[in-house]
């Protein structure tokens, strides 16, 4: 009589050649092909309801407990990781914001925000660098480095300064919001700029990782997905386990798409939830090579010189693409494009409901718009739209609008005024 063997709690898959590797490797490649390495889980011993009640009970904070809403998931992130051995800001636990305004603007009845901007550094990439590091201390690495347009670069620098390691970031010359690439420094990273492009920029570290002995946290890990799949575990669980009808997200090098769609097919696979939501993957028209793909069926891929003011999605060559176009056909979703005057244009309608968002985010709410203007979101689906990253990390779309005298409508100018209190009067006009 023979007995399959008992799988591991977690190991790595290559997507390409189907090779297995243990989830303690160093490396993030396949060492056979070079292909990308997915996270695979054993299902989990306990069935759907059991899993809702105990994330539930870890969403109550207890004295001297800093409870992550990334780490609360931790059965479906990394089992194997001891608690002990968790480096968490905390991270997640961010709103699922409603406002009426913005509702009836992007034209549905049920929209939600997931303001991912409130994480510790400002943006979603909390989520998966508090899971990369973590698991880079586990496997004996030295330094850690990615390639980023600026949110990487600042979450990777704050993580690494809470674990110790000594960080390396390649940045596009000329192409990083000050907000973002202020925080880099801040934390103590070491920023080389390259006279090139991000995707130039991801490929030359890609290359280098075992020559300079780092570590690489892009979404090319496969932890950074691990942590950021939790995004849709804590929005299913602030709509009480039942799935909007549509998660729209801003798509530049497409982690987060993949991200989001395993962990929907794993909340499905768990019992956690009964359906799926459909996913709208949103571009900017002047960096979407991933829309072009879609609109060809995927037939090929395609690249593209990336230039938008949404900084965060300027990306040319998706280093996911493969990953994403499954997310795609497995969620039945799609993928759009937006112009840089509907993006300023929905980032204004955010900002003015308070929320505030960098320009990015802005393009999932400029993509619901006009998906339901064409009828694609019909008025009574329930929209979640992932607002991915915080006002402040790009101030200077704001401040040189004003400088130009370039206002949307509904912002106001600034006035010079005489230090009297009849000057004040007379400039008020509510």
């Amino acid at each position: 009589m023979s007995f399959e063997p008992i799988r591991p709690a977690l190991w790595l898959a290559c997507r390409s050649c189907g090779n297995e590797v243990p989830e303690d490797s160093l490396g993030i490649r396949c060492p056979s092909c070079r292909g990308l390495l997915d996270a695979v889980h054993r299902r989990p011993d306990l069935p759907g309801p059991l899993l809702r009640n105990l994330f539930q009970t870890r969403c109550d904070i207890q004295s001297g407990e800093e409870p992550s809403g990334v780490w609360r998931y931790r059965e479906l992130i990394l089992p194997t990781c001891p608690e002990e051995a968790i480096l968490s800001f905390p991270e997640g636990n961010t709103p699922l914001a409603r406002r009426e305004a913005l509702t009836d603007w992007v034209g549905v009845e049920r929209l939600g925000c997931k303001v991912e901007g409130m994480n510790p550094t400002g943006s979603f990439k909390d989520r998966g660098m508090t899971v990369a590091v973590t698991q880079a201390r586990r496997v004996g690495a030295t330094a850690l480095a990615c390639a980023s347009t600026g949110n990487t670069s600042a979450s990777m620098a704050a993580y690494a300064a809470l674990a110790g390691f000594p960080a390396l970031v390649l940045i596009p010359a000329g192409q990083v919001a000050m907000g973002k690439l202020a925080q880099t420094l801040a934390y103590g990273a070491r920023v080389l700029s390259v006279r090139s492009d991000f995707d130039t920029c991801l490929t030359l570290l890609d290359e280098a990782v075992d020559q300079l002995g780092v570590y690489m946290v892009n979404s090319l890990n496969p932890y950074r997905i691990e942590g950021q799949k939790s995004v849709v575990f804590e929005l299913l669980q602030q709509l009480g386990w039942h799935p909007p009808d549509w998660i729209v997200l801003p798509a530049g090098n497409l982690g987060n798409l993949t991200a989001v769609a395993k962990g929907l097919l794993e909340a499905l696979g768990a019992g956690m939830i009964d359906r799926l939501p459909r996913i709208a993957a949103v571009q900017a028209e002047g960096a979407a090579p991933f829309a072009a793909g879609f609109h060809e069926g995927f037939t090929r891929r395609h690249h593209v010189k990336a230039d938008t003011i949404a900084t965060a999605i300027r990306i040319g060559n998706p280093a996911s693409w493969d990953r994403a176009v499954d997310a795609i056909h497995a969620t039945e979703g799609l993928v759009l494009t937006v112009s840089d005057e509907q993006i300023l244009e929905a980032k204004a309608q955010v900002d003015r409901t308070g929320i505030g968002c960098e320009p990015a985010s802005a393009a999932a709410i400029a993509g619901a718009r006009a998906l339901a203007t064409a009828g694609v979101i019909e008025p009574g689906h329930e929209v979640v739209a992932l607002l991915t990253g915080h006002l402040l990390k790009d101030p200077g779309i704001i401040l040189d609008r004003y400088d130009a005298n370039d206002l949307p409508a509904g912002w106001y100018p600034i006035r010079e005024v005489d230090p009297t209190l009849d000057a004040v009067g007379a400039a008020w006009e509510p």
